[in-house]
């Protein structure tokens, strides 16, 4: 799929520090081409990260998980005569809707010290409990369903600027809005040699699943490692989460739909579907069992 000819949206433009990012028109929706980050100053051989990948197929997996998150297409367009790979996410306020992100709905929390941007778990709880925006119980319960896909998918970049709300201002209604910014998911900065190594070192693939990625979320000033996390049965509204996730997670359809994914190499696919499978077993299963 060549996105090079559609129509340009030049009076839509986003925000955010990962690639370059342009409104298209397609198939008579809006969509937001991300272009992928440049490797430089990143450790990193790749020239450009695997963060498109990373985006479609993380998600694609949390729709498929039964969590609402933006529909997104791999393409190609070309930059001065460079073909290069994007991802095109279904732009979800093209409807006139206002995305306001954790960040600013957490300003909103007048009586708390902490500001916008902290990502310290009891004052993100306690800002799901204050907000006035959506019902606390449903937050609560996608704020957790969200952190065990992203357990799943390895993703280390989940802070309060990249989820919230959408606000219609036809309706003065809010709700939660799909899940969006996955380029952080699944090592996008692994290049082939790397991807390899995982796969054939079973302590290298040990070391991404017990030591990092971590969580962007904070307990106590460190970053969360997900496994000892998940392990320490520190949290019942977590704990409920990894039981209701588990019982939608079929790895089978996982790799069946990165099997069909376009763009990627066969290296890529078996390092994506290792990974995955990995991260479930090693993770996910062992704390279920060990807090049963």
């Amino acid at each position: 799929m060549d996105f090079t000819k559609c129509p340009r949206i030049k009076e839509k433009a986003y925000s955010g520090a990962n690639g370059k990012k342009i409104a298209v028109e397609y198939d008579d929706k809006q969509y937001m081409l991300k272009f992928p980050p440049s490797g430089v100053s990143k450790p990193t051989n790749l020239s450009y990260t695997n963060s498109c990948f990373s985006e479609h197929i993380g998600s694609s997996i949390f729709n498929m998980l039964g969590i609402d998150a933006q529909n997104t297409l791999l393409g190609t367009f070309t930059v001065s005569g460079k073909e290069k790979i994007v991802c095109a996410c279904e732009d979800f306020t093209a409807d006139g809707s206002i995305l306001y992100d954790f960040c600013s709905i957490k300003n909103t929390i007048i009586d708390s010290e902490h500001e916008g941007n902290g990502t310290e778990l009891g004052d993100l709880l306690e800002t799901i409990e204050k907000q006035q925006f959506v019902n606390p119980d449903l937050l609560l319960e996608h704020f957790w369903n969200v952190f065990i896909v992203d357990t799943l998918l390895g993703n280390f970049d989940r802070h309060n600027g990249n989820w919230g709300f959408l606000y219609c201002p036809s309706d003065n209604h809010s709700r939660i809005a799909p899940v969006f910014d996955c380029g952080s998911c699944l090592l996008p900065q692994a290049n082939v040699k790397v991807m390899e190594k995982v796969l054939c070192d079973e302590n290298e693939m040990n070391s991404r699943i017990y030591r990092f990625p971590t969580s962007a979320i904070h307990l106590n000033g460190k970053k969360i490692n997900y496994y000892d996390f998940l392990c320490s049965d520190t949290d019942k509204d977590c704990n409920k989460a990894l039981d209701r996730m588990l019982k939608r997670i079929d790895l089978n359809k996982i790799n069946q739909f990165i099997d069909r994914t376009e763009y990627t190499s066969d290296i890529q696919k078996e390092f994506y579907k290792c990974y995955i499978s990995n991260r479930y077993n090693k993770i996910l299963i062992s704390a279920y069992n060990t807090i049963k």
